[in-house]
Parts: structure tokens; C-alpha cells; sequence
């Protein structure tokens, strides 16, 4: 089996009193697409800062690309790019400036820089916007251009974080597409996200809450083994006061809001729905539909969030 891409042991980072990873592992493969979820504040952005040697660790190990991210950071550097939801492009400068800036600093000469210039200017889609300042590029496109100039230098690994907070939905399922490209190319791409349904294009997942992981798999290995009763997605008047009466029901095993509907699980999916109903129609509120859904990452994430951290500990790899 080759070298991993990434290696990470026990890494731990505390701010005076306050831990922020702790005591993290897990390997990513090499052109693996492997996500790293979780809320704001659960410690993704701490430790992808370790990772790409912006950061020393308080504890822990940990290489990327076969160097140390204590003792060799600037090697690390070398060998990945970065791009992170704030500060990736220079508002102030053209499309054109912005590409030539990372180059020059990614030591890339004339004709190379050239070459990798056209290249980002077709995959960003901003053929003849060239000139235009960067921040008057709408948000996919802005997107697409701070991904190219983080990989201008073609590195093995490129870390992406949080990369589509506040971009619409259309402009994050092509920016995935991009992703998805750059994997099958052979380069690893390590990203983190607090959007779920963005994780499914994972080939790998770690789910971390605070400062520890708390589950890791493939989508479908999250599923299958932290899911295993039925869902029944309810549509329903009154949603949040039905939602808190069937959290007050022991034959419910979870409920929780959805947009405008419930999820709810339980352990018999024609018992449950009978139950359901008769519950609901006691207390005024009608039930519109009610269907069994394949559960998704958001109710994986919730249920192992209210089990706490011992709940998915067995399942990390």
C-alpha cells in the first residue's frame, strides 16, 4: 500500500485552557476526495491550519505529502494549495493581476505562468473578463478563480476551506464538478464544509464535534451503520409544536425539524406511521404526506451529535 497523502496521530491543539483539536487522527489517500465535517467552532478550520503548516501543534503528529507539518511547514507549503472561504483573492486586483501575484509567488516563470494563466481563465469561465477586478466577479465565478490560482503550481494536495459558504447552489455543484476533476487527475483534495449534502461527493468523511471525531466512513458506511431504523419524513401543520410532541412520545426514537417538515424515526415503519397520525389528529394537526426517506448525512450528523462523542468512537478508521 502506498504513502498516504495525509497522516495525522493524535494531533491536539489548546489555546491556553481551551482544546480545540484533541487528539485527532486519520489518513487520507492519495486522490481521495475526503471531507471533513462539522458545525462552526468544532475545530475544522484549527486543524487544517495545522495541516498546512500555518499552525504548530500543541501535541500529536502529523506529515503531508511526506513532510512533517512541525519541522518541515515550509516543505509542506511547497507541496499543497490552499484556499479558504475569506481572503483567497485580491479584490482590488484584475482577474489577470490576481493570477500573475500567486504565480510569482508560487516561483512559476514566464512561459509556465502563461500556460497555467489560459488554463485558469477557461476553467474559471472567464474568457474575456480578464481585466475585470475581482470583486466585481459574481460568487461562482470569484469561486472557480480562487481555486486555479491555489492550484496554479499543480500541488499534490490542495485544501479547500470552507470553500462555498455563500455561494449558490448552482455555482457549489459546478464547483464540485471542478473537484471532482482535480481528483481524477491524481491530486488530493481535502476539504472541510459545514454543508452536509455537499459531503455526499466525498469519497471519504470524518465528522468532528467539538475538537474531537466522533465518526468516519464513506457516506453510505455512515449511513448504513449509525442509521438503522426506519425515517418517516412527516408533512404536517403546526410543525415545531408536532415536532415537540413526538419528542415527548418513548415510541419515537428521534425527531427533528427539516426545513418545513419532521424527520422522525422509529423502530416499525407501519406502526410508526399509524402512531403518527393518531398522535398528531389528537392534538389538531393534520398530517398532509408522510414517506420513508434513505437517511442523509444531516440525520447521521444529528443523531451522533445527541448520543455524544462515544457514539460513532468505534466506527473511526
Amino acid at each position: 500500500m502506498s504513502e498516504p497523502a495525509i497522516s495525522v496521530h493524535n494531533l491536539t491543539k489548546k489555546f491556553h485552557d481551551f482544546v480545540a483539536v484533541n487528539k485527532v487522527s486519520f489518513e487520507v489517500g492519495k486522490g481521495e476526495i475526503f471531507g471533513f465535517l462539522g458545525a462552526n467552532g468544532a475545530g475544522k478550520s484549527t486543524t487544517i491550519r495545522m495541516l498546512c503548516g500555518l499552525l504548530s501543534s500543541t501535541s500529536g503528529t502529523a506529515t503531508v505529502a511526506g513532510y512533517d507539518i512541525n519541522e518541515q511547514p515550509e516543505k509542506v507549503k511547497a507541496n499543497i494549495g490552499y484556499m479558504s472561504q475569506k481572503f483567497s483573492l485580491y479584490d482590488d486586483l484584475t482577474v489577470r493581476e490576481n493570477i500573475r501575484f500567486f504565480g510569482g509567488i508560487y516561483g512559476l516563470r514566464r512561459a509556465e505562468l502563461k500556460e497555467r494563466l489560459d488554463w485558469v481563465v477557461e476553467m474559471a469561465g472567464l474568457k474575456g473578463r480578464e481585466d475585470s477586478l475581482a470583486v466585481e466577479l459574481a460568487g461562482g465565478w470569484k469561486q472557480r478563480l480562487a481555486l486555479g490560482c491555489a492550484i496554479l503550481h499543480r500541488p499534490k494536495i490542495v485544501f479547500l476551506d470552507e470553500p462555498t459558504g455563500g455561494v449558490d447552489p448552482v455555482s457549489r455543484r459546478n464547483f464540485w464538478e471542478l473537484i471532482n476533476k482535480l481528483s481524477e487527475q491524481g491530486t488530493t483534495v481535502f476539504v472541510t464544509t459545514h454543508y452536509l449534502d455537499e459531503a455526499e461527493y466525498a469519497n471519504r468523511i470524518m465528522l468532528i464535534q467539538a475538537g474531537e471525531i466522533i465518526a468516519g466512513g464513506s457516506p453510505k458506511e455512515l449511513k448504513e451503520t449509525h442509521i438503522k431504523n426506519p425515517i418517516l419524513e412527516v408533512e404536517c401543520d403546526k410543525v415545531v409544536m408536532a415536532m415537540e410532541i413526538l419528542q415527548r412520545q418513548d415510541w419515537v426514537i428521534e425527531t427533528t425539524i427539516f426545513g418545513t417538515y419532521l424527520h422522525t424515526s422509529v423502530a416499525d415503519e407501519s406502526e410508526g406511521r399509524e402512531r403518527i397520525r393518531q398522535t398528531l389528529a389528537e392534538n389538531n394537526i393534520s398530517v398532509k404526506r408522510m414517506d420513508r426517506i434513505v437517511p442523509s448525512l444531516e440525520d447521521v450528523f444529528i443523531y451522533l451529535i445527541e448520543k455524544g462523542p462515544q457514539a460513532g468512537k468505534a466506527q473511526v478508521g
